[in-house]
């Protein structure tokens, strides 16, 4: 937790409380259904917390937004960014049951209300998201094309990915004429060694052109 604290320092004390009890809850369900690697859990707070924060460092997640976590696995990154926004209202989609049973169990411990969990596709979701996000599911082009029926008209994605992902780019630019897509280099905002080749995609459309 020091190293949340770290980057983060205004966190409030039941966010440090909620954050604090996320190792233990994962912990204990992980000894049950492995929905993190066993190595990983060593490294819990960079390697899934810290790395589920850095889309807030972007400040573009607001209270009146409604956010879509696409594949989200265990709970990353919407359980520590909902922690992180509590007043935000967020839908966290997987097609995995083990998976989302996990999830429902971790938000219903940390008793967040702001947080609707659902076990299904995310292409099969039906609503008016404006800001979807995902760590590391798919590549982008095929993010944004399965969750039309889920977004906006003019939707913000935002998408934790690593690597060099030039080729991602060039084909949402080839098929979205309308998109801005931009870069964050995570090790230009930590300093762990985890994040040397990690990065945060923010991609917007122009109202109506995805």
């Amino acid at each position: 937790m020091e190293l949340i604290k770290k980057y983060f320092e205004d966190l409030s004390d039941l966010q440090l409380e909620r954050l604090t009890a996320l190792k233990n809850l994962y912990e204990d369900w992980n000894s049950k259904i492995n929905v993190i690697s066993r190595k990983d859990m060593d490294s819990f707070y960079c390697n899934h917390v810290l790395h589920s924060l850095s889309l807030a460092k972007l400040d573009e997640i607001k209270k009146t937004d409604k956010v879509l976590d696409i594949g989200t696995g265990g709970g990353f990154p919407g359980i520590p960014l909902a922690i992180f926004y509590p007043e935000t209202r967020f839908t966290l989609v997987d097609s995995i049951r083990k998976k989302t049973t996990v999830v429902r169990a971790v938000k219903d411990a940390l008793n967040l209300n702001n947080v609707t969990v659902i076990n299904d596709r995310f292409e099969n979701v039906e609503d008016n998201y404006n800001i979807i996000v995902s760590r590391a599911v798919a590549p982008a082009l095929k993010l944004i094309q399965y969750t039309k029926k889920a977004s906006s008209k003019s939707p913000k994605y935002l998408f934790i990915k690593g690597g060099d992902l030039s080729e991602e780019k060039q084909a949402v630019l080839k098929n979205y004429k309308g998109a801005q897509w931009n870069e964050l280099e995570l090790n230009s905002v930590f300093a762990e060694p985890f994040f040397e080749t990690k990065k945060v995609v923010t991609l917007d459309f122009i109202k109506g052109n995805t």
